[in-house]
């Protein structure tokens, strides 16, 4: 347990090096805070803050930068004493950003590059899952006598299509008698559920060879759009951070991230939440790739279908605007 003069330390380091991304000596301290102790009780400070863990000298003329325990208690003290925690953070951003998006996607790309922004890091906006989520309605368009467009709709308001090809020719009789019995059937229950849910005289009427060709498309389909549900902004936002000046050195942590295994994996602690932020640094994340970054997440959306809003950024990126603008972000999305 930190003294609180020593917390006070700490915490004045890691803003000093947030900003300037140098390593901070006693006198800067000092003289940029105001801490009420001699320099010398500064140094005695940060070597007890060394010698437990918090902060490091990366060269023995150099000051000191935090470490992953000292990013975490400092972001504990952010957590726990709500400086990083406002109402309705970013209202005038939340506000315009509901008003010119036309539809789910758009609303994503939009809040991912406005997130992008406001805190230099990399967004994460992950769609909720469609398989998950409930269907509002099934439409069948038909291209010729040989071929239709599948377009379904989910409750939460994504939209997926897939083009189907027929081995014979299905009329547009045909074609709606089919779309009639799908939204019948599957309106109102997840993908996932459908098939053993329905009654008996339902089960009979999905035999027929049209329409459990088209159950088939519709599942795929919602399954493909289930493996791209992570729209990423912000990359370059990441190349202008002093950790990241070397294309080569973000090279591994994208390569991790177009995994979506490992992707799903590194905001399993955000999704069924219901609201907190997960705070993951360094080391704490789930593959060693992403020891050198930070993920700042929460849940948006209700039920079994929640999506995840995130930003990952160097170890110092400023973890109260990022915190904010996360939480700004879910409140854009809450209620889509």
């Amino acid at each position: 347990m930190l003294s609180e003069r020593r917390q006070r330390v700490l915490r004045a380091l890691i803003e000093d090096y947030i900003e300037f991304a140098l390593p901070v000596g006693s006198r800067t301290l000092t003289e940029r805070h105001r801490l009420g102790v001699s320099p010398a009780t500064v140094r005695n400070d940060l070597s007890a803050l060394e010698d437990a863990g918090f902060i490091q000298q990366p060269h023995t003329s150099a000051g000191r930068v935090p470490t992953d325990a000292g990013y975490r208690t400092f972001v504990d003290e952010l957590l726990q004493s709500g400086l990083a925690q406002e109402e309705r953070p970013h209202q005038a951003m939340i506000d315009e950003l509901r008003a010119s998006a036309t539809e789910l996607d758009d609303l994503m790309e939009r809040t991912g590059a406005a997130l992008s922004r406001l805190t230099d890091c990399l967004s994460i906006v992950m769609a909720p899952s469609v398989l998950a989520g409930r269907i509002h309605q099934i439409t069948l368009v038909s291209l010729s006598p040989w071929q239709a467009i599948i377009i379904v709709v989910a409750e939460d308001g994504q939209v997926v299509n897939r083009t189907v090809s027929f081995t014979e020719e299905v009329s547009a009789d045909e074609l709606a008698g089919a779309q009639n019995l799908l939204n019948r059937v599957l309106v109102g229950r997840t993908a996932r559920d459908a098939r053993r849910q329905l009654d008996e005289n339902a089960i009979e009427a999905l035999r027929d060879p049209l329409v459990q060709l088209i159950i088939d498309e519709v599942v795929d389909c919602l399954g493909d759009a289930d493996a791209s549900r992570a729209h990423s902004l912000g990359i370059s936002s990441l190349l202008r951070q002093p950790e990241f000046s070397d294309a080569k050195a973000l090279l591994p942590v994208m390569e991790v991230l177009e995994d979506d295994r490992v992707l799903f994996h590194a905001f399993d602690d955000a999704v069924g939440e219901d609201g907190p932020i997960m705070v993951r640094i360094g080391h704490e994340n789930p593959t060693s790739e992403l020891a050198g970054v930070s993920i700042v997440a929460c849940p948006y959306g209700r039920g079994r279908s929640e999506g995840v809003v995130a930003v990952i950024g160097p170890t110092r990126m400023n973890y109260q605007n990022a915190i904010r603008a996360v939480r700004a972000a879910q409140c854009v999305l809450h209620d889509e």
